[in-house]
């Protein structure tokens, strides 16, 4: 028994071979701390453009199908990469939500419909292999990205992250009992689970927290609704009339039930138009998502093997970014891009190997072929998913401290963290204040904050001048210990 709840040493280690009945799970936390966050951009997206109706319904199931299908080939690149391609860091790639800013814009400027998606698929594909030429000069470009400034990146990931995961806390924002006692206390009981297996547990049990948290979730779900009203009322100010809604911690079985068990993926749903009032907008978003990616990778390292990324690792990884999207957008899919969920749980778990990464791919993959097992992950509550994301979100931000601080906090360098974060991220987690600016700012500046604070964090390294390093073998301070980590910058003011 004890043997079978210990976990290898291989977990671990990137590169190490490690059993199946391990890695499976450990893999499959993965996707289930991502799944519905794949498949949201997509639904957002077509809604926007109006295929949400039934005359769409074929073309939309085709796209969600191609989107965990997308989402587990991207990711086996990254892992195992291909040539140039990937970094081999423990990086899950999904459909970035980042886009949907730029997306909605494109879409009101095309009018909408079917001709509206086709030039955001025209311009993705574009973007996409301009990410990736933008990946293989990323290495003249990375002392522009010293630990100060990821770190101040992965920081700023992790606090937008922070405000997603307390919605699917409370259930999710769009949800008529958003905040209903009964999610607070599904999504509590789920971080409860986590935190007990975490700390508690050893080997195995410790490793898979997630995993058990989301099926003690789903065991929960399911005995909440044998013993609890399972619909409830809510009232329509504009029709002045009360309806009937099933609430949201409820398991939909149907859905898993009328999914099929096999389907052929297609590729190009959507024939892709070049349009230049997709692809200019869409392209400015690609440098951005690149700057992202960086960040990320820098944040999984430091998580997950406690050091920085390397040149090559960072290159890769932007690359498998554009040309994954460019796969994407060949299937009428959103861009693929890293995810950074998914950073906070390798941070949190110290699970790095491939191998355990890669069997969570595969899981997609086989989505992508089998619609019921994709339907049965989709029909997580929200706020199950929200008692396992705070604390992986939590863990985005312990990795950008961690970065921040591998180097002294000197005074420039505190500097550019704290206004990065506080004009950067302050100004473009506030959309408000960027209203009277032209929407190509909006787009670009506003909503998570991330763009702004790496912006603002890229400048000030560039900007303020160097710290002057202590020159050593001082005669007057070699005998005194205390003044060791004494440190001089350039206006010659001692720290």
């Amino acid at each position: 028994m004890k043997k079978l709840f210990s976990i290898s040493k291989e977990a671990f280690k990137f590169d190490a071979k490690m059993p199946l009945h391990q890695a499976i799970p450990l893999g499959l936390q993965h996707v289930l701390a991502m799944f519905v966050g794949n498949l949201t951009p997509l639904l957002i997206i077509t809604s926007t453009c109006g295929l949400n109706v039934d005359e769409f319904a074929g073309l939309r199931l085709s796209l969600l199908q191609n989107a965990m299908l997308i989402a587990g080939i991207v990711t086996l690149i990254q892992l195992f990469s291909i040539g140039p391609i990937g970094g081999k860091v423990p990086i899950i790639m999904g459909t970035s939500s980042g886009f949907i800013g730029v997306f909605k814009s494109v879409a009101a400027t095309m009018g909408g419909g079917v001709i509206a998606y086709a030039a955001i698929m025209g311009a993705s594909l574009i973007g996409g292999v301009f990410e990736g030429i933008l990946g293989f000069f990323l290495k003249p470009l990375r002392r522009f990205f010293p630990s100060v400034v990821t770190g101040t990146v992965v920081l700023s990931i992790g606090l937008s992250l922070i405000s997603v995961g307390i919605s699917s806390f409370g259930g999710g924002q769009d949800a008529h009992d958003f905040g209903s006692i009964e999610n607070l206390l599904l999504a509590f009981f789920v971080l409860l689970v986590i935190l007990g297996f975490k700390h508690f547990g050893k080997g195995f049990l410790s490793s898979s927290s997630i995993l058990i948290g989301i099926v003690c979730g789903y065991i929960a779900a399911i005995i909440m609704a044998q013993v609890l009203p399972t619909t409830a009322f809510y009232f329509d100010s504009e029709k002045q009339l009360y309806f009937e809604y099933t609430k949201g911690w409820v398991l939909d079985w149907q859905k898993v039930l009328d999914a099929p068990w096999f389907a052929i993926p297609k590729v190009m749903p959507v024939k892709p138009v070049f349009d230049l009032r997709a692809i200019i907008p869409v392209l400015i978003m690609f440098i951005v998502t690149a700057v992202e990616t960086v960040g990320d990778i820098s944040g999984v390292t430091e998580g997950g093997f406690g050091r920085e990324a390397t040149d090559k690792e960072l290159s890769g990884g932007v690359i498998c970014d554009g040309i994954g999207s460019t796969l994407a957008a060949a299937f009428g899919v959103l861009p693929n891009t890293s995810f950074s969920q998914n950073v906070g749980l390798v941070a949190m778990t110290k699970v790095v190997n491939r191998i355990a990464l890669s069997t969570g791919a595969i899981f997609l993959v086989l989505c992508g072929l089998c619609p019921k097992l994709g339907a049965l992950v989709s029909i997580m509550p929200q706020s199950v998913l929200g008692g396992a994301a705070v604390m992986m979100f939590s863990s985005i931000i312990v990795s950008g401290i961690q970065l921040i601080t591998k180097t002294p906090l000197t005074p420039r360098n505190l500097s550019i963290v704290s206004v990065s974060l506080g004009v950067g991220y302050g100004m473009g987690a506030n959309l408000n204040i960027l209203s009277k600016t032209p929407a190509i700012v909006q787009l670009i500046f506003g909503g998570s904050g991330i763009v702004p604070a790496a912006l603002v964090a890229i400048l000030l390294n560039i900007i303020l001048p160097k710290d002057k390093p202590v020159k050593e073998n001082n005669p007057i301070n070699a005998n005194n210990s205390a003044t060791e980590n004494i440190t001089v910058n350039e206006n010659n003011t001692v720290n």
